[in-house]
């Protein structure tokens, strides 16, 4: 059963703009982390907007647990978290913080966010105001993470975070994982997310090119890197590299290859209908 359904979901900010979404639908199944990917203006943000009910669509709309969330019913709020690109925390005490926040989700765990806090290496109750960008969305991202909501939304949470960051962040998601909980991460640092993704969701101005579970990706597609004249030939897409071309290729023969995330997105727009087509078939 899915947890989220977008139906027929029309969007635009203001009248005598381009609409951000027509008749859009979408399915999000719970135990799952989605990457969603796709070029300025396609719409990402805009999306977990809807979804947390903080924008109204034009039409259609979205069902969370048999809910509307444009309604934002408390039964409704309470298990949902939004991470956005952009935010501010007050300058208090951090556990001035969560006493103030933390009873707006019944299921917050103090135990799984100083887990969190740890995994990024801070520890102790930090003053939020005396913290740098990148430790302020550490603690912002381990709170959220220690809500246990059943749907957590993610806009660009590795924005700001130094290399030792981001592999933390990678484990940090992997720790507040479960079957009964979506983790939906918009970005464009794509290789930030390559390795703890189960389903790929990839958006253009006409829609959904790709909704497939990492499996799936590697059983159409194959990725290698190769200066074969006839392999490069024959590819879906192909750019330079060291090795000669990062190709991506139709995967005739049941061939087993790593998913190269970035090559995959420039791919699914350079050559939009073929791969639609080839995850669209069965």
């Amino acid at each position: 059963m899915y947890m989220v359904k977008i139906e027929n979901l029309s969007y635009s900010y203001g009248k005598s703009k381009k609409p951000v979404f027509k008749d859009f639908s979408l399915n999000l199944e719970s135990g799952n982390v989605y990457g969603l990917l796709g070029k300025n203006g396609a719409g990402k943000s805009t999306l977990l907007y809807l979804i947390s009910g903080l924008l109204i669509p034009v039409s259609g709309g979205v069902i969370i647990k048999g809910k509307d969330a444009r309604k934002r019913l408390p039964e409704t709020l309470c298990d949902i978290f939004l991470v956005p690109e952009e935010f501010d925390l007050p300058d208090v005490k951090l556990s001035s913080y969560v006493k103030t926040y933390a009873p707006f989700y019944p299921k917050f765990s103090e135990e799984d966010m100083v887990r969190c806090l740890n995994v990024f290496g801070i520890e102790g109750d930090v003053n939020l105001g005396t913290l740098s960008l990148g430790q302020k969305k550490k603690v912002f991202m381990s709170f959220a993470l220690a809500t246990n909501t059943s749907l957590l939304l993610m806009d660009e949470p590795t924005n700001g975070l130094d290399i030792p960051g981001k592999s933390q962040f990678r484990k940090f998601i992997a720790s507040g994982m479960n079957e009964n909980r979506i983790i939906l991460i918009s970005t464009h640092q794509v290789k930030d997310i390559d390795k703890i993704i189960d389903r790929v969701l990839i958006l253009d101005d006409c829609g959904i090119i790709i909704n497939a579970g990492m499996d799936k990706v590697t059983e159409k597609l194959l990725f290698v890197e190769s200066a074969d004249p006839e392999l490069l030939s024959s590819a879906i897409y192909a750019q330079n590299s060291l090795a000669g071309s990062s190709l991506v290729l139709e995967n005739k023969y049941n061939e087993e290859s790593e998913v190269n995330l970035e090559t995959l997105f420039i791919a699914a727009h350079e050559n939009r209908e073929k791969i639609k087509d080839l995850f669209t078939s069965k």
